[in-house]
Formats: C-alpha cells, sequence, structure tokens
C-alpha cells in the first residue's frame, strides 16, 4: 500500500541520479581543464605528464605527430588519456553521429585511431601560436570533414547500428609464406636498357659520324 512517503522516495532517487551524472561531468570537465591548462602554461613546449623525471627528458611539442606503437609505457598512458578527452570533445562540439564514428567501439578500430590521431595532433599544430595562425585553423576544419567522410565510408564497416563487429579479412602479416612469395618476385629491369637505361650504339661509333672519307686535295 502507498504512502505520503512513496513520492518523495522516488524525487530523492531521481536527484541522487542527477548528482552522480554530475560529478561525472565535472571529472570529464576537470579533466579537459587540465590539459588545457597544462597546453597554455608550457606554450610550445607542452609535454606529456610521463615525459621524464626531473625536466630531464625533452618535453613533446604541441602537435607532434605520435606513433601509438613507439611510445614508451608511461607516454603512452599520458597520451592517451589527452587524446581520447580530445576525442570525446570534438565529436561534440561538431555533432559526430554513429553513422559517422560508432561511439561504442571507435578505439577498436585501428584506422579510425589512427585518422583521430592526426586530427588531434594536427588541431594541436593548427590553432597554437604561429606565423600561420590565420589559415590553419580553416585548412584543419577542411581535413576534419574529408577524415570523417573516410571514416564513415573506409574504416566503421557495420558498426553504425551501436555494436561492434569486426571486418572479415585475412592478416597480412605472420605469414611466413606469404611473404616468401612475394620477396621473390623481384621486379626486372626495364627491355633494351643497361644499367643507366641508355642503349650503346653497336658500331661504338658516335653520333653523326659516317664511313665517307674525308676530301683530299
Amino acid at each position: 500500500m502507498a504512502n505520503g512517503f512513496d513520492d518523495l522516495f522516488r524525487q530523492l532517487a531521481t536527484i541522487n541520479e542527477e548528482i552522480v551524472s554530475l560529478n561525472a561531468e565535472l571529472v570529464l570537465q576537470a579533466e579537459r581543464l587540465k590539459i588545457l591548462e597544462e597546453d597554455r602554461g608550457e606554450g610550445a613546449g607542452g609535454g606529456s605528464a610521463g615525459a621524464g623525471e626531473g625536466g630531464e627528458e625533452e618535453e613533446r611539442v604541441a602537435g607532434a605527430p605520435v606513433r601509438w606503437d613507439d611510445l614508451v609505457p608511461a607516454e603512452r598512458v599520458a597520451l592517451w588519456r589527452e587524446f581520447v578527452v580530445w576525442v570525446i570533445w570534438m565529436a561534440d562540439r561538431y555533432g559526430i553521429t554513429n553513422d559517422q564514428i560508432p561511439r561504442q567501439c571507435w578505439w577498436q578500430h585501428g584506422a579510425v585511431v589512427e585518422e583521430l590521431t592526426a586530427l588531434w595532433t594536427s588541431h594541436q599544430s593548427a590553432y597554437a601560436l604561429s606565423e600561420d595562425a590565420g589559415s590553419a585553423p580553416y585548412l584543419w576544419q577542411d581535413a576534419l570533414a574529408r577524415a570523417i567522410e573516410r571514416i564513415g565510408r573506409l574504416w566503421v564497416g557495420t558498426c553504425r547500428n551501436g555494436q561492434h563487429r569486426d571486418r572479415h579479412r585475412e592478416q597480412w602479416d605472420g605469414d611466413e609464406k606469404y611473404l616468401a612469395a612475394i620477396l621473390a618476385t623481384v621486379p626486372a629491369p626495364p627491355e633494351g636498357g643497361g644499367e643507366d637505361g641508355d642503349s650503346a650504339d653497336p658500331a661504338g661509333e658516335e653520333p653523326g659520324d659516317d664511313d665517307t672519307p674525308p676530301d683530299s686535295e
């Protein structure tokens, strides 16, 4: 049997859910603010949180290319955090939909990660203080549009329905027979040419020579 406290309990439960959601949003905003403060405070030499101890290692320049496989574990963790926060900001700022980048699994697509990483570092570079600061942001907007179109058309497969599905493909790396077969097909030199690509005169004569003897006086 319902009593006068049921409505109050429901209201308290709703308020509690809103508080949890607000706390999560505050944590995300705090992460974004921290990254912005680090970038502004360090200027062009903005480094990652894991870049060395005591300033002995060279700090990462804002906008420098990132190759995830080449990073040491501490730097990979630090840069991944910055990268993910930026992707979330970019997706909300530009109204990215699931048809363009699948929210539930974009990080599981290697090509998508590479596309977004390039967009992230180029965004840092475009909005850094430089002599080309006027046109660089506009050029970045154009690159963003082309990259988003390419991601949705080429890289995400059938993940647009809210569920991740691996694309069906054969693995290239790790097949030794496949590699050996390709390495054995060394391209042949072009026909009719020597090492330098020029054909030699069969008689060994200079161009313009003929067999007519000179006139005798």
